[in-house]
């Protein structure tokens, strides 16, 4: 139950007359930007987490006892 050769040639035949040429490929190479930004986009997320990794400090350095606040309430 497949499309054949014919059937997916007059689809090809009616998407050209509705949409042109220049039109699809306009529509295909903004298709193409848009997953690079994405890739570049994906690649800039990676590289302040690493970065973060490497500027942390241990939980005993981090604060010294006299820095710490109080957070409950006492009442």
């Amino acid at each position: 139950m497949g499309l054949s050769v014919w059937q997916l040639a007059i689809i090809a035949v009616v998407v050209l007359v509705l949409f042109g040429r220049g039109r699809i490929s306009e529509m295909m190479g903004d298709f193409g930007k848009g997953i690079k930004s994405f890739k570049q986009g994906m690649n800039e997320d990676d590289a302040p987490a690493k970065q973060l990794s490497h500027e942390a400090k241990p939980a005993d350095e981090a604060l010294k006892p006299d820095q710490v606040k109080q957070t409950t309430d006492t009442k």
